[in-house]
């Protein structure tokens, strides 16, 4: 740093300030001011050398797959975690394909509307006629290469089949919902143990 000096105004006016006060230090030899003041000089800085950044690439960190924002999970799922109402012995036969179902409905090829009313009142008369446990197939959908901001479920009834047994009137003829063994249609079925 270069040191400056002052100007002879400078000078003066702080020897009548220095004047009037009082000196902390009554010991220690007093020195000339305008000796020691100096004012700093900019200097430029020099700049470290930099480090090459690696090569940016967008989505390299991502992972493969983003993660799922389906918050209620697959309709499996769902059904799988529903309580057992019924017999758990009778309950596994039927998971391992061992009852037989003693009425089936194909719910393939209807629109929503159509399987709704077809499977209320499948439900409602195998109910009064005296059957335990029914079929009701729904398929497991196609497959739609919907690239749109909203995601479509794969298949329809799939999805809506549980909901509509969960609702009157057949919920009061309903006893348990679960997916259907391998050898009824697996996941593209559903057993509906039906109330006495």
């Amino acid at each position: 740093m270069k040191r400056r000096k002052l100007s002879e105004e400078d000078v003066s006016l702080w020897r009548q300030v220095a004047d009037t006060a009082e000196r902390l230090h009554p010991k220690a030899k007093p020195t000339d001011f305008a000796k020691t003041i100096t004012k700093p000089v900019k200097t430029p800085r020099a700049h470290p050398a930099r480090e090459a950044l690696p090569a940016f690439e967008v989505g390299a960190l991502a992972k493969s797959r983003p993660p799922s924002h389906d918050l209620m999970g697959s309709v499996s799922d769902r059904v799988a975690r529903q309580p057992v109402q019924m017999d758990k012995k009778a309950f596994g036969r039927m998971k391992r394909g061992k009852l037989v179902p003693e009425g089936k409905i194909d719910l393939h090829g209807m629109t929503a509307d159509q399987a709704h009313g077809a499977l209320t009142g499948f439900i409602l008369r195998s109910h009064s006629e005296g059957r335990r446990l029914v079929l009701v197939i729904t398929g497991k959908g196609k497959d739609r290469h919907d690239h749109g901001p909203i995601p479509t479920r794969r298949g329809v009834l799939k999805h809506q089949v549980p909901q509509w047994l969960a609702l009157s009137p057949m919920k009061s003829c309903i006893l348990q919902v679960a997916e259907a063994h391998i050898k009824h249609g697996g996941t593209g079925a559903y057993y509906v143990y039906l109330r006495r």
